[in-house]
C-alpha cells in the first residue's frame, strides 16, 4: 500500500511496482492501513507540511501499530525517509520519532575537502553512486555499481550509526538509506532511477512474502 498523504510521487511508485510484477493501492483510508502487508511513503515538498498533513488524517496509531507492534515492511522515500527521524531542521514539527536522528540541511562551509571555488548547489539533484554498509537485502541481485536519482537539500544524520544502510557522497559522505528492523529508508528517488530502482523494489516485495 502506497499512503496518499498529499506529499508524494505516488503514482510513479505504484507504476514501478506494478513493472516489477507487484499489487499495491494509493490510499489513505485507515480500515485498508489496517489490512495492508506493507507500506510505502513516498515524500516531496516540506517536512512540517509532511507531518501535519499526517496528523489531519488521524492515521499515526494505525499506522504504529502496523509498523512497531506488526512489523508490516515500511518504506519511507525521500521526505518519506525524512520523516522516519525524530525532527528536521527545515521545521519545527515532530517527526515520526522510529529513527532517532535528524534531518539536516547540506552545508558544505566546514568541508575540509572542497575548495571554496567549487562549493556545489543546493539541492542536490542528479544520479550518485550508493554504497551499502555490507550486504543489505534491499540492494540485493545488483551486480554492478549502485546508482539511483536524488534530489533534496535535506541529509539525515542518525544518532545510531547501526540504522545507517548506505551512503553517498555529496561534498561530504551522507546517510542515503537507513534500516531499523522492518522500517527501511532511501533518500533518493527509486521511482526515478530504471533498473536500479525497480530492482530495490523487487527486493523490498519480497521482504512481504518473507513475512508472510
Amino acid at each position: 500500500m502506497i499512503l496518499d498523504c498529499g506529499i508524494g510521487n505516488s503514482g510513479s511508485i505504484l507504476n514501478m511496482i506494478r513493472r516489477v510484477g507487484g499489487e499495491a493501492i494509493i490510499t489513505a483510508d485507515i480500515d485498508s492501513i489496517k489490512n495492508a502487508t506493507a507500506l510505502i511513503l513516498p515524500g516531496v515538498g516540506s517536512f512540517d507540511n509532511g507531518m501535519t498533513r499526517f496528523r489531519e488524517l488521524g492515521i499515526l496509531d494505525t499506522l504504529e501499530k502496523k509498523v512497531l507492534v506488526e512489523k508490516v515492511p515500511f518504506l519511507g522515500v525521500c521526505l518519506g525517509m525524512q520523516m522516519l527521524m525524530s525532527s528536521s531542521e527545515e521545521g519545527k514539527e515532530p517527526g515520526l520519532g522510529w529513527i532517532a536522528g535528524k534531518a539536516k540541511k547540506f552545508n558544505f562551509s566546514q568541508s575540509k575537502h572542497l575548495p571554496e571555488s567549487k562549493r556545489l548547489k543546493v539541492p542536490h539533484m542528479g544520479w550518485n553512486l550508493v554504497h551499502p554498509n555490507g550486504k543489505q537485502h534491499l540492494f540485493s541481485n545488483i551486480a554492478e555499481e549502485l546508482r539511483f536519482y536524488f534530489v533534496h537539500s535535506y541529509a539525515v544524520d542518525c544518532e545510531n550509526d547501526a540504522n545507517v544502510m548506505a551512503r553517498s557522497n555529496y561534498g561530504y559522505e551522507f546517510a542515503c538509506a537507513v534500516i531499523s528492523d522492518n522500517i527501511y529508508g532511501v533518500q533518493f528517488h527509486p521511482e526515478k532511477s530504471h533498473k536500479f530502482g525497480m530492482q530495490l523494489f523487487r527486493n523490498f516485495l519480497e521482504l512481504v512474502n518473507v513475512k508472510g
